[in-house]
């Protein structure tokens, strides 16, 4: 008790009177107020005893101590992004009825370049609406420009939508239905939807009312060949197949409302010619020498596929109008088209044109880079796909669209892995600590677990030797009575002395004293923690390894504002290298073990699971093996730190 601290007592009962005593009477044999009142009461007292003993007793009911409030780690319900808002509201447009028996959506990605975080978002939607209301999904290859499709980004695309864990129902391309396509643009010529036009570029601007120097605003009108007959719109279009026309000579555009105000309205091209030998399309070859345009091909395909909801970004809004047209016009099935806001990382970019320049200068390795937020990226970087895609549902889907940064989206990751993922000492700077009261062959195992919950993950055994390596962060030359690890001085610090490079004055190594509590003593309870790797080579420890930390590339949320372009704003310090860092042995077991712990890889062969082998270093960061990992040497990436220190600075 603190005698500083004033003490509370209870208050005397109210009903109680209290009853002066006078005293002694004077008559010994007569008893006093006080002692009749006391004798009263105990008689009293006495009486109830006995009642109550020889009552019959109630019936035993136990009741339940109340349990200590648990703090409790918020849940995400997979599929709210379905149940409520946008997309609940979406469906409910266009529910199952007796007309429409199931729900087919889409993902139609341009096979020019590698999906990013934002295609995550993308695939969430398509693939997870139709799973949820028991439909099906196509993934659809947008190949209508044959310049930069290439056969890796086909493969590419394939790879991440299966790793994210959906399947489609079958994959299409818009170029399967080129010869549809052309058969539906000569239809449109027909029904007067159509002319073929020969303007130049600038010819096209000033009729949408751009004047020199891209002004915009001015009046509007029509192209000089929108009225030309329509034999000689189909005749022209033919001669466009033929190959009479040059890029930039002859194109087919439709026949739309120019005096609308929406763009979209404008007489959208619907067929070019694309420019230099670029035109031979990866899977058509030499077949056409012109190709559809996107506002031609994606309503169209989405029709001829019956598709029932066609869900895009916000970019595509006001193609809305266009794409309902010319389903009307050419009077074919009409999908129903609905937007959502897309998603944006900030401190990054996400531009196929911005990330080709990074690649080409050299300031990433590849599309791969983990510093990158392309999927094949954060792949590369050990995120697991659960993670991204709980990220994308904790955001929700509504029309407006999502800039969230980097350090939200960690922080979503670090929250998946800390429950998934298995934990390994790993000292990334390492420091020799030579224990001098052990014999030169002590060797003991002590049994740690892969967790915070050992019957979940289990646990492994790793050797305690004479000399083990701890982090250099965890020495200090010189002690202060707020540092609580190791130092020296007396104990509990546990350091006699250190030797230091002569030439550069670093420490480089720690002599220190096992204390070890006497058999049958509690172990003293330590203020702080450091972790080690033993050095014992008859048990390979320890595995030895190249640490690639990873920081954001750029050092500002905005990239692109930067005055002198984006690449002037990189962060010198992006990447860290660890060279030789170290790992407890347990790293062989997880590494047979990945992805953890559900399948198990072919013994000793962690090649094939690279970016599977996933795991906390305790008191450092995650970690994943890194792709260019070889028998001779093991690289690791950092996935995120334990702590938001990113965000925070």
């Amino acid at each position: 008790m603190d005698p500083a601290k004033p003490v509370d007592l209870p208050e005397r009962p109210k009903e109680v009177k209290e009853v002066k005593d006078e005293g002694a009477p004077a008559d010994p044999n007569k008893k006093s107020k006080s002692q009749l009142k006391k004798e009263q009461k105990e008689r009293e007292k006495a009486e109830k005893k006995e009642k109550a003993k020889n009552a019959p007793k109630p019936a035993k009911t136990t009741q339940p101590k109340p349990a200590k409030p648990v703090k409790e780690e918020p849940t995400q319900d997979p599929e709210s992004m379905f149940k409520l808002g946008f997309l609940s509201d979406v469906y409910q447009e266009k529910p199952l009825s007796d007309t429409l028996t199931k729900i087919r959506t889409r993902f139609p990605p341009e096979p020019n370049g590698y999906l990013h975080i934002g295609h995550s978002k993308a695939i969430a939607i398509n693939f997870g609406f139709a799973k949820y209301h028991g439909g099906e999904c196509i993934l659809r290859f947008d190949d209508t420009n044959p310049a930069g499709e290439e056969e890796r980004y086909y493969n590419a695309i394939r790879d991440i939508v299966t790793w994210l864990g959906f399947k489609p129902v079958r994959e299409t391309c818009a170029s399967d239905n080129f010869d549809q396509l052309y058969e539906l643009a000569i239809d449109l010529i027909k029904r007067d939807g159509a002319y073929v036009c020969h303007c130049t570029q600038a010819d096209v601007k000033a009729q949408r009312g751009e004047g020199a120097g891209g002004v915009r605003g001015g009046e509007r009108f029509a192209c000089s060949h929108r009225s030309r007959p329509i034999e000689e719109s189909l005749a022209e279009f033919q001669a466009m197949r033929d190959g009479k026309y040059k890029a930039g000579e002859a194109a087919l555009r439709m026949k739309q409302d120019i005096t609308n105000p929406n763009p979209q309205m404008w007489d959208l091209f619907a067929w070019r010619i694309p420019e230099g030998e670029e035109k031979q399309h990866y899977r058509t070859a030499g077949s056409w020498v012109m190709y559809p345009t996107y506002d031609f091909t994606h309503c169209l395909c989405d029709s001829i596929e019956g598709i029932t909801h066609s869900l895009c970004t916000t970019e595509f809004e006001l193609s809305r109008v266009s794409y309902e047209w010319l389903c009307d016009k050419l009077e074919v099935y009409r999908p129903m088209q609905r937007e959502y806001g897309r998603l944006n990382l900030t401190g990054t970019v996400l531009s196929k044109r911005k990330i080709i320049k990074l690649v080409k200068e050299g300031h990433v390795r590849d599309w791969d880079d983990p510093r990158l937020y392309t999927l094949i990226a954060l792949r590369r970087r050990g995120i697991p796909p659960g993670a991204i895609l709980t990220f994308v549902n904790s955001l929700g889907v509504t029309k407006s669209g999502s800039n969230v940064q980097i350090a939200k989206f960690e922080q979503t990751v670090r929250q998946f892995l800390e429950t998934t993922v298995p934990r390994l000492m790993v000292v990334t700077e390492p420091l020799k600590v030579i224990i001098d009261d052990l014999p030169d062959d002590h060797e003991e195992f002590v049994e740690v677990p892969f967790g915070k919950d050992a019957a979940a993950f289990g646990t492994h055994k790793i050797p305690f030797t004479k000399t083990v390596y701890i982090e250099r962060s965890d020495f200090r030359e010189v002690d202060s009575p707020d540092y609580f690890r190791l130092a020296p001085g007396p104990l509990p610090h546990h350091s006699d002395s250190f030797r230091e490079d002569p030439t550069t004055g670093v420490v480089t190594c720690v002599h220190a004293k096992y204390e070890k509590p006497e058999e049958g003593a509690a172990p003293k309870k330590p203020k702080s923690f450091i972790h080690w790797v033993a050095d014992s080579p008859a048990n390979n420890s320890p595995v030895r390894a190249e640490i690639r930390a990873t920081n954001p590339l750029f050092k500002s949320d905005d990239p692109n504002s930067h005055p002198d372009g984006f690449l002037a704003d990189i962060n010198p310090d992006s990447e860290q290298i660890f060279p030789d860092a170290m790992i407890e042995t347990g790293f062989h077991e997880i590494s047979r073990s990945a992805p953890w712990p559900k399948e198990a890889a072919e013994e000793g062969d962690i090649s094939q699971n690279q970016h599977s082998i996933r795991f906390q270093g305790m008191r450092v960061a995650y970690f994943a093996v890194d792709r260019e990992t070889t028998p001779d040497k093991l690289i690791l990436n950092r996935i995120v730190t334990l702590k938001d220190t990113q965000g925070k600075n």
